[in-house]
């Protein structure tokens, strides 16, 4: 295995096994320093669809597809459509290492009177490579092969013309420190847990006349809701619980063309970091709550008091642009502060409709140079959907296509 695998391999399992974080900054009074707030099995947070990829990750209000059993399980009975499947392959941190990547197949079925309630169902797998472990001092500690999955099952309704809502139940595995020995001599073990999706979706649209069209749409969405994941027996850590707000407003301004923007806002629901130093240097740890006093607290715990709590929402601006419902164009920024990650980031990307079938790239645009390169660089995500009102469209189409 290569060195660079090595490191970062130290890296993941001393970010998720350290039970402190250790700043060499100033005290943190002002919530000016640097205190990322960090969860287990973090891959629940990676966008898996390339067209809220394209878009900044924005995707919580923005029209339905198979991916909301993602981003916002409550707009699934608005897809237009009865049926729908969506595949999505996104390589990971490809600047860094050639081997990681997150898998995603998503579906839904609509039924019931007007076709006013879904059942749909998703499965997410992530693939860190292989990796060889090293200590401190570059000793070898085992070799593994981590990976993590989750497997999701959702139900929604419409609740009137303009509003829905839904859940969706997930099981979590994380296989994160398979072969990696523990201090003691034992084993890490996997972690597994469950968790669940609460999520609500609004929307009217307004019609002017025959081709134009305003639609302004609101989705709320808690996601993650859940028990914490433990690797061994000393140490059980939040899974990233997560409040996200969304707002999108679509204007059709004739016969072929659309363009809507999009605006989400994030925040993870569980307690950050605390600072327990006297000497002026910041000695971060995690404090001992539980699920419930972890959510309830987070809005107010941050040492930095409210200048740091604002720092923890994190921002996605997206806009997508239709010509006659077959191309799209799409752009978007993501901004998370230097303090609290500092991810920021500009997408763009493409889409083709032909059919029942629908293409989607996203790709991250580079930024940063030398060490402040971002490593989220040049990540390109790539879905294949199907959108059908009855199961024999498929086999229709791809003979129509054949001749």
């Amino acid at each position: 295995m290569s060195k660079r695998n090595s490191l970062i391999g130290l890296g993941l399992v001393a970010c998720l096994f350290s039970a402190s974080a250790q700043a060499q900054n100033k005290s943190n009074v002002d919530g000016s320093s640097i205190n990322t707030i960090t969860t287990a099995v973090p891959f629940l947070r990676i966008s898996p669809d390339a067209r809220s990829g394209a878009m900044g990750d924005a995707g919580i209000a923005i029209s339905a597809d198979a991916n909301a059993q993602y981003w916002n399980i409550g707009k699934m009975p608005f897809n237009e459509k009865n049926y729908g499947l969506s595949l999505t392959y996104t390589p990971w941190l490809k600047d860094l290492v050639p081997d990681i990547f997150l898998a995603y197949i998503s579906g839904y079925t609509k039924f019931g009177e007007n076709h006013n309630q879904a059942i749909s169902a998703s499965l997410r797998y992530f693939s860190l490579g292989d990796i060889n472990y090293v200590d401190i001092n570059a000793s070898p500690t085992g070799t593994g092969k981590p990976r993590e999955f989750s497997l999701d099952l959702g139900y929604s309704r419409k609740l009137s013309e303009v509003l829905s809502a839904g859940v969706s139940l997930r099981y979590i595995h994380s296989n994160i420190a398979s072969g990696l020995a523990g201090g003691s001599g034992a084993d890490y073990k996997p972690g597994n847990t469950a968790a669940a999706d609460v999520g609500i979706y609004y929307t009217k649209t307004n019609e002017i006349d025959e081709f134009r069209k305003r639609n302004f749409s609101f989705g709320a969405v808690i996601s993650n809701l859940g028990g914490k994941m433990s690797y061994s027996s000393t140490r059980k850590d939040f899974i990233p619980i997560n409040l996200g707000l969304g707002i999108a407003y679509t204007s059709k301004f004739d016969e072929f063309n659309k363009i809507t923007f999009a605006l989400d806002v994030n925040k993870l629901l569980v307690p950050t970091p605390l600072d327990s130093s006297t000497s002026g240097t910041p000695a971060y740890y995690y404090p001992d709550k539980t699920v419930v006093s972890g959510v309830l607290g987070s809005f107010g715990d941050a040492p930095g008091g409210f200048n740091e709590e604002l720092r923890e929402f994190n921002f996605s601006l997206g806009a997508e642009y239709w010509y006659q419902d077959q191309f799209a164009l799409r752009a978007g920024y993501y901004y998370e502060d230097k303090t609290k990650g500092d991810r920021k980031y500009f997408t763009v990307g493409l889409g083709v409709k032909y059919n029942v079938f629908t293409l989607n790239g996203a790709y991250i645009v580079p930024s940063g140079s030398g060490i402040s390169r971002n490593p989220l660089s040049n990540t390109l995500r790539f879905t294949l959907g199907f959108d059908f009102n009855d199961l024999t469209a498929i086999t229709t189409s791809s003979s129509d296509n054949a001749n």
